[in-house]
C-alpha cells in the first residue's frame, strides 16, 4: 500500500524510460501517447495565443488616444475579429481539456492511455489544420465581422474572407467533438478498480461535463457555419432578409452553441481549482457531491440561457423574462462551487505556493465576473449596457481572468509531473501576483466605460473616456509581463530546474504515484482505489 493506494500487477511491462525519452520529430508527430499529444496541444495553443495577444496589444495601443491614431477603422475591425476567433476557438476552448485533460485523464483513472489513441492524434491534426486555415484568412486580408459573424453583414455584405475563416473554425470543431467523445468513453470504461463515480476526482467530473457540451453543442455551430457559407457563396436566403432569410435565426443558433461554449472554457478551470484548493489546504473538498453535481447542472442549464444575448434583438417580452430567470438559475451551481471552495479553505492548513495563488485569484476574478453577469441577466440593465465595454469586461473576467488563471494554476501544479523538474517558486509567485494586478487594471476600468456608455468594437471614442482607456492599456502592459514570465522560467526549468520527484506537493491521486515524468505506459502496475479522493489526514 502506497499513500493509501493499493496496487496490483496486471501485466509485465519492460521499463523504457519516460515518455520524453525519444526526442525524434517523427516520434512526436506520429505519437499516440496521450501525454505527448497533450504537449503538442500546449505548443500549438501558445502559438495561437501569441498571435491573439499581439492583436490585442495593437487594439489597446490604438485606444490610447480618442481618435484611434494607430490603425484605420477597417484594420481595427480585423484585429478584434482575429483576436476573438483565435482566443475563443484556438486557445480558450482547447487549453485545459486538450492540454491538461489529455495529459491527466488516463493518469487520474489509472489507465494506460485514452480509449481511442489514434483518434486523439487525429483531433490534434484537425485542430492544427483548422488554425492554419484561420490564419490563412488573416494572410490574404483578414475578416472584419467580429468573432460572432453576425448576419446579414457576414453572409452578404462583408468584402473580407469570411468563408475561409469559417472553414477553419468548422474543421477545428471536429477536433473538439473527437476530444469530447474520447474523454466520455475513457471515463466510462477505463477507470481502475475501485474508482466508482463518487470516487472520481472533481477535475474528471468537470471534464466529463465539458465533454457533454462539446459533443452536443459543437455540431450546431458546424451546421450554422455551413448555412453561412451557403448564403454567402450561393446566395440562398437563410439569414439575409433581402433574400427571404431571418437574421434572428443566426443569433439563436450561434448563441445556442456559444453560451454553452462559455462553460466549455470555465468548467475545466473549476475542476482545476477544486484540485488546487484541496491539495494546498490539505482537506477534502467540502460538499464533494454538490460540487460534482454542480458541474453537470452547469452543463445542462447552459443550454437553456442563450436568449439573454438577444434581449435587444426583438424577441418577445415573455421570452426575454424566461431567459432572464433561467440566467439567474444557472448562477446557482456556480455559486455552490465558490462557497464550497471557500468553506474548504476554512481552517485548512493552507500553503500559498504558486498554484494556490492562481487558485485564489481565480475565485476572486470568477466571482466578480459571475456577479456582473447577473447585471446582464436583468432586462433593464442589459438594455443599457448591451454592446458596451461592460460586456467586454464581464466575459473577460469569466473567460480570461477565470479560465486563463485556472490554466496557469493547473500548469504550475502539474508541471513537475509533466517535466520532472521544479520551477523557481519566487518567480512563479511574482508572476501570479503581476498577472492578477495587471488583469484587474486592464478590465475593471472597462466596467466603468461600459456603464458610462462607450460601445464596444469602436476604434475611436469621445475624449471623456480617455483616462479609463489609458488605465486599461497600462494594465494590459502589466498583464503581458505576467503572461511572459511563466513562458521564460518554465522553459528554463526543463533543463535547469531541480528534480521534482514523484510527488513534490504531497498531493493525493494516482498521477502522483508514478514517476515524474511518467513512464510511457503510465503505470507498471494498475493501481486500485481503496479510499475516497482527497482523503488527507486530519489537521491537528
Amino acid at each position: 500500500m502506497i499513500n493509501g493506494l493499493e496496487v496490483i500487477e496486471v501485466e509485465n511491462i519492460t521499463r523504457r524510460g519516460s515518455y520524453l525519452t525519444d526526442t525524434g520529430l517523427g516520434s512526436w508527430l506520429f505519437t499516440t501517447d496521450h501525454k505527448r499529444i497533450g504537449l503538442l496541444y500546449l505548443f500549438t495553443i501558445i502559438f495561437f495565443f501569441s498571435i491573439a495577444a499581439v492583436a490585442a496589444a495593437a487594439m489597446r495601443l490604438n485606444l490610447l488616444t480618442p481618435r484611434g491614431d494607430l490603425v484605420q477603422a477597417e484594420t481595427y475591425n480585423k484585429l478584434f475579429t482575429l483576436h476573438g476567433v483565435l482566443m475563443v476557438w484556438f486557445f480558450l476552448i482547447p487549453s485545459i481539456p486538450s492540454v491538461l485533460g489529455n495529459f491527466l485523464v488516463p493518469l487520474m483513472i489509472g489507465a494506460r492511455d485514452l480509449a481511442f489513441p489514434k483518434l486523439n492524434l487525429l483531433s490534434w491534426y484537425l485542430f492544427v489544420i483548422g488554425g492554419l486555415v484561420a490564419l490563412y484568412a488573416l494572410l490574404v486580408g483578414g475578416v472584419d465581422t467580429g468573432w460572432t459573424f453576425y448576419t446579414p453583414y457576414s453572409s452578404t455584405y462583408s468584402n473580407t474572407h469570411v468563408v475561409i475563416m469559417a472553414l477553419g473554425i468548422f474543421i477545428s470543431g471536429f477536433s473538439s467533438i473527437l476530444t469530447g467523445l474520447n474523454f466520455i468513453a475513457t471515463i466510462h470504461k477505463m477507470r481502475a478498480p475501485g474508482i466508482t463515480w463518487f470516487r472520481l476526482r472533481l477535475f474528471l467530473w468537470s471534464l466529463y461535463a465539458t465533454s457533454v457540451i462539446l459533443v452536443l453543442a459543437t455540431p450546431v455551430l458546424a451546421i450554422l457555419l455551413c448555412l453561412l457559407a451557403v448564403e454567402r457563396v450561393f446566395g440562398v436566403g437563410v439569414f439575409n432578409p433581402a433574400l427571404g432569410g431571418d437574421p434572428l435565426l443566426f443569433q439563436h443558433l450561434f448563441w445556442f452553441y456559444s453560451h454553452p461554449a462559455v462553460y466549455i472554457m470555465v468548467l475545466p478551470g473549476m475542476g482545476v481549482v477544486s484540485e488546487l484548493v484541496s491539495a494546498f489546504s490539505r482537506k477534502r473538498v467540502f460538499g464533494y457531491k454538490f460540487v460534482a453535481f454542480a458541474s453537470m447542472a452547469i452543463a445542462l442549464l447552459g443550454f437553456l440561457v442563450w436568449g439573454h444575448h438577444m434581449f435587444v434583438a426583438g424577441q418577445s417580452v415573455y421570452s426575454a423574462a424566461t431567459f432572464s430567470i433561467l440566467s439567474y438559475l444557472v448562477a446557482v451551481p456556480s455559486a455552490i462551487k465558490v462557497f464550497n471552495w471557500t468553506t474548504t479553505l476554512y481552517r485548512g492548513s493552507i500553503r500559498l505556493d504558486t498554484p494556490m495563488l492562481y487558485a485564489v485569484g481565480f475565485i476572486g476574478l470568477f466571482a466578480a465576473g459571475g456577479m456582473t453577469g447577473l447585471f446582464l441577466a436583468a432586462l433593464g440593465i442589459d438594455v443599457h449596457v448591451h454592446d458596451t465595454y461592460f460586456v467586454i469586461a464581464h466575459f473577460h473576467y469569466i473567460m480570461v481572468g477565470g479560465m486563463v488563471t485556472a490554466f496557469m494554476g493547473g500548469l504550475h501544479f502539474w508541471w513537475p509531473k509533466i517535466t520532472g523538474r521544479l520551477y523557481p517558486e519566487f518567480f512563479g509567485k511574482l508572476a501570479a501576483i503581476i498577472m492578477f494586478i495587471g488583469f484587474n487594471l486592464t478590465f475593471f476600468p472597462q466596467f466603468l466605460l461600459g456603464y458610462l456608455g462607450m460601445p464596444r468594437r469602436y476604434h475611436a471614442y469621445p475624449d471623456q473616456f480617455q483616462v479609463y482607456n489609458v488605465l486599461s492599456t497600462a494594465g494590459a502592459s502589466i498583464l503581458g509581463v505576467g503572461y511572459l514570465m511563466p513562458l521564460i522560467y518554465l522553459i528554463w526549468s526543463v533543463k535547469y530546474g531541480k528534480k521534482a520527484g514523484p510527488n513534490p506537493w504531497d498531493a493525493k491521486g494516482f498521477e502522483w504515484e508514478t514517476d515524474s515524468p511518467p513512464p510511457t505506459h503510465n503505470f507498471e502496475v494498475i493501481p486500485v482505489q481503496i479510499e475516497d479522493p482527497y482523503n488527507y489526514p486530519p489537521i491537528s
